[in-house]
């Protein structure tokens, strides 16, 4: 028997309305049967990093978030850009990651929602640095630009219903799992 793999999914926004988190809940319908998804919703509860607190006992939140991290066999993450860059929740959340053995080795890929003429490049050169950092092994054909207008959104639902934007989605889900390290 095949164990069906973990697949941990992060939005990267805090905003109610987000596309981004809009593209996490389509990633986790999408994922049925194929992977276990979890999405990880506590990024408003971790506390600022701040190295002199990364010693045991860890802030609850810091070690739910990685338990999820260490029990996933992939990682995907959809997030916005902020000024050229990350959000400042969101890099906190990182931040969180480095120098912990959690991340190390973990497949991560992404999704680039945007839009934007730049296409959140500036978020999404940033991550990767970040994750660098984490030596987490990105997945580089599952870092993916999948523009998601915001009439793709089923407003009821809140999920990706625009069938060619969902086929996007769900291919760089299928590269993350079946992903081998180089």
């Amino acid at each position: 028997m095949t164990k069906i793999p973990s697949l941990l999914l992060i939005s990267g926004s805090l905003r109610g309305a987000s596309t981004n988190s809009a593209v996490v809940r389509t990633a986790a319908e999408l994922a049925e049967g194929r992977a276990k998804a979890v999405i990880y919703e506590g990024m408003a509860s971790l506390p600022h990093f701040n190295p002199d607190d990364d010693t045991e006992p860890l802030p609850a939140e810091v070690v739910r978030l990685r338990g999820l991290i260490a029990s996933a066999d992939a990682i995907l993450i959809c997030t916005p850009e902020y000024a050229g860059s990350l959000p400042g929740s969101f890099k906190n959340l990182l931040d969180w990651t480095v120098g912990g053995v959690e991340i190390t080795d973990k497949r991560v890929g992404w999704i680039n929602a945007s839009v934007a003429p730049t296409g959140a490049a500036g978020a999404h050169a940033a991550l990767r640095t970040v994750l660098g950092y984490t030596g987490a092994f990105v997945v580089d054909a599952a870092a993916a630009h999948v523009p998601v207008p915001r009439d793709a959104i089923d407003p009821g639902s809140g999920l990706v219903a625009e069938v060619s934007v969902r086929n996007a989605l769900a291919g760089v889900i299928s590269t993350l799992l079946t992903a081998e390290p180089a």
